[in-house]
């Protein structure tokens, strides 16, 4: 089997899985089914391509191949038993004139992040079934045994049919609160391949890929919509700076050490521009005023052209949309260190301390220990380096405390 071929096959997986998925599952009404005949589809594809060489339109091939499958095996088995479907069909599902378009990917998504499923398992599902993740890398991904993370999916996939969760975009009474889940979990997704939790390597980038599709099929199917317009800025503008991120030595480069030439300026010009179409939309959300700090960042010439006033002014309308959360409040005060000097941010962080919600939280100590070298204490900074170690997993990120640590030592 030629390379040639392979790569085919894994490009046409990257970029058609849920469609396949979605086209065939439209078909079964089986999530299970459908993906079974996803699976072969692309096994086939492996063989017959080798022979009769790829396709004009691979996408096109492996739907029809699956949906052949699926309709072989629905054929061959009893239709009482298909009686009570995995997914169940719904009548009044919305079309074009809506302004969402009753595409079988978004239905799958909300499918997927459906309310009465945990947010374990919407996370699980949509990598394994949207994004065409295996198991095992979807257990990797969140720090879990492979074990736990094929019985969530295995649950959910119970509970979907038991509840008789219909494959459908929600109603425009229920859209708004569906759409906020599907966002968040595109959103931990991408965070989670940004700074992966543990690992050799500082990004996932199968996650954030995978996140950046969903987004752009979010926004291409609901272009109007200022929430999901905004959340695709937020990843474009942060996904823009991943080149720059780790240097060709494999070490960690903070913000201020990138270079810059390596960040994406088509991408930060789209995010930009998608910002300034969510912010016209309405009042300022989560999403656009993360948005509005990553573009700061990016459109920066260098660092020290970073406009740490407008951060902080940032930060502050982020506390109040998004009130209560302490990443907010840290990440205010690292700006406000930036800003004011780094007993002013240290000031910032001490009511932090204490946090409940920031007990494990490596990046607390890691941005402290930060703050107390920059004003010579190095004792103290030592002392709260090695605590970010204790709380960290990515080699990456612990390669990097270490050399900080034998800095202030």
């Amino acid at each position: 089997m030629s390379d040639e071929v392979v790569a085919a096959v894994a490009s046409a997986h990257r970029r058609d899985w849920a469609r396949v998925l979605a086209a065939t599952a439209q078909l079964t009404r089986d999530l299970d089914l459908a993906e079974e005949c996803t699976q072969d589809a692309y096994a086939q594809a492996l063989r017959v391509w080798a022979h009769s060489g790829v396709p004009d339109r691979p996408g096109a091939w492996l739907t029809q191949v699956a949906r052949n499958r699926a309709r072989d095996v629905l054929r061959r088995e009893s239709r009482f038993r298909r009686a009570m479907p995995l997914l169940v069909a719904d009548e009044t599902l919305p079309g074009p004139e809506d302004g969402l378009a009753a595409d079988g990917r978004l239905r799958l998504i909300f499918t997927c992040c459906h309310p009465a499923l945990g947010r374990e398992a919407q996370v699980a599902l949509t990598l394994r079934l949207v994004c065409g993740l295996s198991t095992a890398d979807v257990a990797r991904a969140f720090v879990v045994r492979e074990a736990t993370v094929a019985a969530r999916i295995t649950r959910a996939k119970k509970k979907i049919a038991t509840a008789r969760i219909p494959y459908r975009v929600p109603g425009p009474d229920q859209l708004g609160e569906r759409v906020g889940a599907v966002l968040q979990v595109v959103h931990l997704i991408f965070t989670t391949g940004h700074t992966a939790p543990d690992g050799p390597d500082l990004i996932r980038c199968d996650l954030t890929r995978c996140a950046v599709d969903l987004a752009r099929m979010l926004h291409l199917l609901m272009p109007n919509d200022a929430e999901v317009t905004a959340l695709l800025a937020l990843l474009l503008l942060n996904d823009a700076r991943a080149a720059s991120r780790v240097g060709p030595d494999g070490r960690m480069r903070l913000l201020a050490d990138q270079d810059r030439s390596l960040w994406d300026a088509a991408l930060i010009a789209e995010g930009a521009a998608l910002l300034t179409g969510a912010l016209r939309g309405g009042p300022p959300t989560r999403y656009a005023v993360e948005a509005a700090i990553a573009a700061v960042h990016a459109e920066a010439p260098t660092w020290a052209d970073t406009d740490w006033t407008e951060i902080v002014q940032l930060y502050g309308v982020l506390s109040r949309i998004w009130p209560g959360s302490p990443v907010v409040a840290l990440n205010r005060a690292v700006a406000v260190g930036m800003r004011d000097g780094p007993q002013a941010g240290l000031d910032a962080l001490e009511p932090l301390l204490g946090e409940p919600a920031l007990a494990g939280y490596g990046y607390l100590s890691a941005a402290r220990a930060d703050l107390l070298r920059r004003l010579g204490r190095l004792p103290e900074a030592a002392a709260a380096y090695r605590e970010a170690l204790l709380l960290t997993a990515n080699e990456v990120e612990r390669a990097f405390l270490t050399e900080r640590l034998d800095q202030v030592r």
